[in-house]
């Protein structure tokens, strides 16, 4: 992970996506104080995102997860901060915690706004510079939107070319989000077998169009829809290969296609959490 850090800022990076649940923050503190030494980074040069996550969304705990992060990140604020989940578990120190049938996850009841507080409150006290919502759906952005006193500046969900998700895209843009996609390159999430949008031929068609690969050209196509994109990878050539994006462009054709030829089907589900009354995704965006 540590020279994961210094390979992407190497190449021009310049955005580190973090999260408690990621379990990697205290590996990524240390790559940051190396690779930017040796890089001659200043801290306003890059850009740190965390999130706190359902176990820590009571406000009591909201602070204390965010701080738990600066820790971990070997920092004194955070440039961004996320609400993981609209969803809340019982607190304890396990991600999952288990009821008592084994089965389902213990569920908490918190209102979204009492988090929200907590969390405006860290912008107050300088422990982060922004804070935002993830996987939250418009009925729940709205409530937020219509009752803060800040407002959320990003919205990180799952965009691909197999889940262009463009209803929830467009409405958080019209309200003034900045829009991250997670698993930009249509990670198999939970469906396994079901597609792998680097191999599927329209995508390598483009690619071949364009001499790009076919990362390449899904990175590109959520760029041009205004996008923040979020890879994921831990190989030096593909982190590299992540950044050459910006020497070519799709044509409107190949925007449409890669926005209506895959599944348009959600790869990250997480059922676990469906019998909580704030699950976002019964909601058609």
């Amino acid at each position: 992970m540590r020279m994961n850090v210094l390979t992407a800022l190497e190449s021009g990076y310049r955005l580190i996506d973090c999260a408690f649940f990621y379990g990697n923050e205290d590996a990524i503190g240390e790559g940051l104080i190396e690779a930017m030494n040796k890089l001659k980074l200043k801290r306003e040069d890059v850009f740190i995102t965390s999130k706190v996550w359902p176990t820590h969304v009571r406000p009591e705990n909201v602070r204390k997860s965010c701080e738990d992060s600066l820790k971990n990140l070997k920092l004194t604020y955070l440039d961004l901060y996320l609400v993981h989940w609209p969803v809340a578990f019982k607190p304890g120190d396990f991600s999952f915690p288990m009821a008592e049938d084994g089965e389902t996850y213990a569920l908490d009841s918190v209102p979204h706004l009492d988090t929200w507080k907590a969390m405006e409150k860290l912008v107050d006290d300088g422990l982060v510079k922004s804070i935002g919502l993830s996987n939250f759906n418009k009925r729940q952005i709205d409530n937020i939107l219509n009752n803060c006193r800040i407002k959320p500046v990003n919205l990180q969900i799952e965009i691909h070319a197999n889940f262009p998700n463009e209803k929830l895209v467009n409405y958080a843009q019209s309200r003034g989000l900045i829009v991250s996609a997670y698993a930009p390159l249509g990670s198999l999430g939970n469906t396994p077998g079901e597609t792998d949008l680097l191999q599927q031929p329209w995508v390598k068609r483009i690619a071949d169009n364009h001499k790009k690969t076919p990362a390449q050209v899904l990175l590109r196509y959520l760029v041009q829809r205004h996008l923040v994109v979020l890879p994921k990878s831990s190989t030096p050539s593909r982190i590299k290969e992540n950044t050459q994006i910006f020497d070519f462009e799709l044509s409107e054709d190949e925007m449409n296609e890669l926005s209506t030829k895959g599944l348009n089907k959600r790869q990250f589900t997480f059922l676990g959490m469906r019998y909580h009354p704030e699950y976002p995704f019964y909601d058609e965006c």
